[in-house]
């Protein structure tokens, strides 16, 4: 077990370097890359042969781990994958680890009564539906809430072993403001998710506040050398977002107490699905609820209570209230100039395709 493990880091290790189009790699720099990996995760200081990376090369562009990686040498010298997309992450799994996958569900689902378990009863009812449908091609028996179009998620791995592992990240990024993408070297600390898009908290080498880095607008991310990591020194991230309702925090931010108005009709909703977790309950009566959560004032928290409608009222703070009525305003604005235009038109506003 201990060989195929060794094995799988060595050929992960030379996929993430094939994968990494920017640079040119020589037998010489697999090797040292290979022999780097195996010390950072198994403490291995003795490195890794010329003759075992070539092995490892030959074994990943057969067909017997089910890879057809299609390696090639460029200028007698340089390895490459011919497919700039490829990856040994997108082949798919053969049978005997489709079994494989099948005990260890078998093993979490007996853990999942216990206490310290419980929190991983979605990713065990995830991991049994997608078995079942791999393996008998039958119809899906949960389904989850989730975005097949999202971009990013392909970064979420290596993002997470460099967090781990503590390495310094070069990292292209495009803002949906900015016109070209950017280079940067960051810290990564922390991978967080909110509403099936997911984001990476770092700190740019070149600043002290903490950048917040959706996955769906990174270009490109390369490994730099894990010495120059700089440690994180704040607030337990547990902290740091307790008071926050989606990933748009800075370290000044404060939570505030927020008291709102709930119609009787939604009642219900807010008080079986909170808010937040610092929700309470002020009052309850015929008239609807009235309650109160503790969280900084941003985007998503906007976003939130607007979704609600006319069903939820900002009672305070007076700023926040301010700052809603003015986008009703604006999206009464918006439909009135589309009403206005369809009553002056007698062209459709818009024209659906056939």
């Amino acid at each position: 077990m201990a060989t195929n493990k060794l094995a799988l880091i060595r050929y992960k290790t030379i996929d993430n370097c094939l994968r990494n189009r920017y640079r040119k790699w020589t037998l010489e720099n697999l090797i040292e890359k290979v022999s780097d990996a195996l010390y950072e995760y198994e403490g291995i200081k003795d490195g890794v042969s010329k003759r075992t990376i070539q092995a490892d090369i030959q074994l990943m562009r057969s067909d017997k781990l089910g890879y057809n990686a299609p390696i090639v040498v460029n200028d007698r010298k340089y390895y490459a994958y011919a497919d700039p997309d490829y990856s040994i992450s997108n082949s798919p799994i053969n049978d005997a680890d489709m079994e494989k996958m099948r005990e260890v569900v078998s093993v979490l689902r007996q853990l999942n009564g216990f206490q310290y378990f419980e929190e991983m009863s979605d990713l065990v009812a995830r991991l049994e539906n997608t078995l079942q449908q791999r393996t008998t091609g039958g119809h899906s028996h949960i389904q989850f809430e989730g975005n097949g179009q999202l971009k990013g998620l392909h970064f979420i791995t290596p993002l997470h072993q460099a967090i781990l592992r503590k390495v310094p990240l070069l990292i292209e990024y495009q803002s949906f403001k900015a016109a070209v993408p950017t280079q940067g070297v960051y810290y990564p600390y922390l991978l967080k998710e909110y509403r099936n898009r997911w984001f990476l908290i770092a700190r740019p080498k070149k600043g002290k506040v903490l950048a917040t880095l959706a996955l769906d607008r990174i270009v490109e991310v390369q490994e730099m050398a894990a010495n120059g990591f700089v440690e994180y020194d704040g607030v337990d991230f547990e902290r740091y977002y307790a008071d926050t309702v989606g990933v748009t925090k800075s370290g000044r931010d404060r939570g505030r107490k927020i008291v709102l108005w709930v119609h009787p009709r939604h009642v219900p909703y807010v008080l079986t699905k909170p808010l937040h977790a610092s929700q309470e309950l002020l009052k309850h009566d015929e008239t609807g609820a009235i309650i109160c959560i503790c969280v900084v004032l941003n985007f998503e928290l906007e976003r939130e209570l607007l979704g609600f409608g006319e069903t939820l009222k900002v009672l305070s703070p007076r700023d926040l209230q301010r700052r809603i009525t003015r986008r009703i305003g604006q999206m009464q604005a918006l439909y009135d100039e589309t009403r206005l235009m369809a009553e002056t038109s007698d062209k459709p506003l818009v024209t659906l395709p056939q």
